[in-house]
C-alpha cells in the first residue's frame, strides 16, 4: 500500500509523523494502542490521538476500546470482530464470525471473554 497516496486520497496532508504511524500500523499483525506504538514514535499523546481520530473519520482505520479502556487502532475498512480476554487484556482479530441482525449494518464487534491460553492454565 502506498501510504503517501492514501493520504491524498483522503483529502489529509502527508506528513512524516502521520506516514509513520501508518506504516507502523501496516506491519502490524494486530490491533495496537498507543502504549505499543509510543516506543516507535516520536510524537507526543495528543498529536498520536488526534491523527488517529483522523485516520478513523478518513475510514483508513478501524478502533475500538477494550476491557482495559484502552484504545486499539489498525488498519483496514473491513469490520470484523475482536476478542479481548479479561484475565490479561491480550487483543486477537478474528475474522470468521458473521452476525446478522436484519436491517442493521454491523461494524466492528468486540467479544469479551477468556483466551485460549487463559483458559488452559485457568486463569
Amino acid at each position: 500500500m502506498n501510504i503517501e497516496q492514501l493520504l491524498k486520497k483522503n483529502n489529509i496532508k502527508v506528513t512524516t509523523a502521520r506516514v509513520t504511524l501508518l506504516k507502523f500500523l501496516e506491519a502490524a499483525s494486530k490491533p495496537v494502542c498507543y502504549e505499543e506504538i509510543k516506543g516507535y514514535i516520536s510524537m507526543d499523546k495528543a498529536t498520536f490521538y488526534r491523527n488517529m481520530i483522523t485516520f478513523e473519520e478518513a475510514g483508513i482505520l478501524n478502533a475500538f476500546e477494550s476491557n482495559s479502556k484502552m484504545r486499539y487502532f489498525e488498519l483496514g475498512q473491513t469490520p470484523h470482530a475482536h476478542f479481548v480476554c479479561t484475565a490479561c487484556n491480550s487483543v486477537e482479530c478474528i475474522e470468521s464470525i458473521e452476525v446478522q441482525l436484519a436491517g442493521y449494518e454491523i461494524g466492528t464487534i468486540v467479544i469479551h471473554g477468556r483466551c485460549r491460553s487463559c483458559v488452559e492454565t485457568k486463569v
